[in-house]
């Protein structure tokens, strides 16, 4: 690239950052229903009397039950007349700020910002009630800068937010290096830069940054652009397993509506069993999604990729969530937190003895 060009797109994306931070302030996206599927079908009663139920995701691929369970109307047709609305988040605070003032009343959301709208607001907010997602996650590096994972020291990596999944992360796997960073400002052996993902690509293409560790479909995006992969982070997780996503509720909700909620958890693990039966047809259902969303579908050679490094799962790997806190402790993000009471697995249980399928565990987090 020449370099006017690099220095140019070096400005646009420094420009863009004050005005990104400016739109995570508010509340996601509105998003109404545009494919037939969506529709509240003719003769249908309202669930528990409910007019609506208020459902937040990301665009992201890690959030793809909730892409496929969408696009392919099994939200509205577990909720019947009960019509179901939509919000589109870009970071996690500000759907958990949207969760606490009623906007939203479920979500699909990451562990960080779940652990932290719970132990902020002293496990009065929400509750967990099921998982989404595993892994998803990857180090992507500039193969000419960076070669092997010691040559991360002295670089400037991305994640998308102070204190978010991703970000948390790569501070705890920085720590085990044996390399000192300030969680806060991000300087030190490592330069973190926090960076949304929607600009990550042009700050890695113009040479802001060196490298990222973010989720899919960042992660491919930065592969696109000549990036490599250095590390996935499910190879520091036993089993290669560690929640991503997770489905949150409003717990007075939880405790007015239940059975709106256990139609929500329905069309969930529907998705997840018809995601994991038909890959190929549920990643191009996804990219329709994410099309109808955001007007732009993901490419092949980013796509089929990121897909393959996501598991879809019922169980929320709650066991995961608990060292996920652990490692923001230990970076300086986080006081140690009493997480006892932020899952309540029980209407998922009950669903999956429905599907005759193996019910999960808490780890003993539960609220009961």
């Amino acid at each position: 690239m020449p370099a006017t060009s690099a220095l140019r797109r070096t400005f646009a994306v420094i420009a863009a950052l004050p005005l990104l931070t400016l739109a995570a302030c508010g509340y996601g996206s509105k998003s109404t229903a545009d494919n037939a599927k969506e529709k509240v079908a003719a003769g249908s009663s309202k669930i528990d009397g409910l007019s609506s139920v208020k459902i937040g995701y990301f665009g992201n691929l890690t959030h793809g039950t909730a892409l496929v369970a969408r696009q392919q109307g099994l939200f509205q047709k577990e909720l019947g007349a009960t019509k179901a609305d939509y919000q589109i988040f870009n970071a996690g605070p500000s759907e958990i700020e949207a969760l606490n003032s009623g906007s939203i009343d479920i979500g699909w959301i990451g562990p960080s910002p779940a652990i932290n709208g719970y132990t902020k607001a002293n496990g009065t907010n929400l509750r967990i009630i099921g998982g989404s997602a595993s892994g998803g996650v990857k180090l992507v590096v500039n193969p000419k800068k960076i070669k092997s994972l010691k040559d991360v020291k002295g670089k400037k990596i991305a994640t998308p937010q102070l204190g978010n999944t991703q970000d948390v992360a790569f501070l705890n796997w920085i720590a085990d290096q044996g390399w000192k960073v300030d969680a806060n400002t991000g300087k030190g052996d490592v330069s973190v830069i926090r960076t949304d993902n929607k600009i990550t690509p042009d700050a890695y293409a113009s040479g802001a940054i060196d490298g990222a560790w973010v989720p899919e479909p960042t992660a491919s995006k930065l592969v696109a652009e000549g990036g490599k992969v250095l590390l996935d982070e499910a190879a520091l997780w036993p089993d290669k397993k560690f929640v991503i996503t997770n489905i949150v509720v409003r717990q007075a909700f939880l405790k007015e509506h239940p059975k709106a909620v256990e139609a929500v958890l329905k069309a969930s693990v529907e998705a997840n069993k018809w995601i994991n039966a038909n890959p190929d047809e549920a990643k191009a259902t996804a990219n329709k999604r994410l099309e109808a969303d955001s007007g732009k579908a993901l490419p092949t050679g980013v796509i089929d990729p990121a897909w393959k490094s996501i598991q879809f799962t019922n169980d929320p790997l709650a066991s995961t969530l608990n060292t996920e806190a652990e490692h923001a402790v230990k970076a300086g993000l986080l006081e140690k937190p009493n997480l006892k009471g932020i899952y309540d697995l029980t209407l998922l249980n009950q669903v999956l003895k429905g599907e005759g399928a193996s019910t999960v565990d808490d780890a003993g987090l539960g609220a009961s």
